[in-house]
């Protein structure tokens, strides 16, 4: 019998009492937990329509016809994705709730210093799923051909340059600032209420460049209105193979990561989140998944939990010493 298959009307103190009994049995890891009636869900702290949540219907609508199991999306919006995080950190660790998170897990921590949940003990983490590179775009009419071609000019006439995100401290503004810092320059921040209205305005030329996830810029960037002058990533992206990195451009140090993955409540059984991670693992390497995340700019990142703690930890060293050097703040 398994966790995603044990009869349904086993409730969970029948299930604790046999499972005592069955301790002493070899049964296969993540093997012997019972199934309530009610489905997964799997909580998204960003809009619908977001990356976050595009990767997480379409990574766990795979995996609930894998493991059939109905496993429902639901965004909780607000605050960062404090709300959402938060809720998720506060539920039941009986392996019926997921929190699917982006790289904002590790930044909130510094922006709200108030959070009443943990970001790293608050939750176990259970598997690293997508990551979204973010392209360096320009508009053609610019003329800048490579991100030294920014530096240069910016470096001539500090805070003529212009730079534009989706909203202080999102994703598209941190690693705007971690570039500028790595290649000492000075510009001006312009946060717009979303990522439209900062495309619109880099594409007139009033701005001079953005970082944004690829999809959005991609029909734009091969018909010629955009120029894409570096990825933000420490490898070059599939969907732009002839973009540098901003390390190959001359900038090693300036990579930004904008990931997704998957988190469950503190105390969830490790037997439950190595199946979770196992499932979701499986189908984000499968050739259809990958295809479809592919097809918006997103890349398989596969890790082992341990490794996913780690690189976690490492997040949370970087986003730290960025966010207070920049001295940005966000409206709480």
């Amino acid at each position: 019998m398994s966790y995603w298959s044990m009869n349904r009307f086993m409730n969970r103190r029948s299930f604790l009492a046999s499972s005592a009994a069955l301790g002493a049995a070899s049964l296969p890891i993540g093997s012997a937990f019972a199934q309530s009636s009610r489905p997964i869900r799997a909580i998204v702290p960003f809009t619908v329509g977001s990356g976050s949540d595009i990767t997480a219907r379409t990574v766990m609508d795979k995996v609930s016809s894998k493991i059939g199991q109905t496993i429902i999306i639901e965004n909780k919006t607000g605050a960062g994705g404090t709300i959402g995080a938060g809720y998720v950190s506060k539920a039941e660790p009986d392996g019926e709730i997921l929190l699917i998170d982006s790289s904002a897990h590790t930044t909130v921590p510094f922006f709200y210093p108030k959070l009443d949940y943990d970001p790293v003990k608050g939750f176990e983490t259970v598997a690293s799923i997508a990551t979204i590179p973010l392209v360096l775009i320009t508009a053609a009419s610019k003329g800048y051909k490579s991100a030294k071609d920014i530096v240069t000019y910016a470096q001539a006439n500090p805070g003529a340059v212009t730079y534009a995100s989706g909203g202080t401290g999102s994703a598209t503004h941190l690693p705007a600032e971690r570039f500028r810092l790595q290649a000492k320059f000075t510009g001006v921040h312009v946060p717009f209420r979303g990522g439209p209205d900062a495309m619109r305005e880099v594409l007139t030329g009033r701005i001079d460049f953005y970082f944004i996830p690829v999809l959005p810029a991609l029909s734009l960037i091969k018909n010629g209105q955009l120029t894409a002058l570096a990825v933000s990533t420490n490898t070059r992206c599939l969907a732009l193979p002839d973009v540098p990195t901003l390390a190959e451009a001359g900038y090693p140090n300036a990579d930004y990561n904008f990931w997704i993955g998957a988190f469950a409540p503190p105390k969830t059984p490790s037997a439950i989140c190595d199946r979770f991670h196992d499932e979701i693992n499986a189908v984000v390497q499968s050739p259809d998944l990958a295809a479809k995340l592919a097809g918006y700019g997103a890349e398989p990142m596969l890790m082992s939990r341990a490794e996913f703690d780690k690189f976690l930890a490492r997040e949370l060293e970087v986003n730290g010493p960025l966010i207070k050097a920049t001295g940005m703040t966000v409206e709480q």
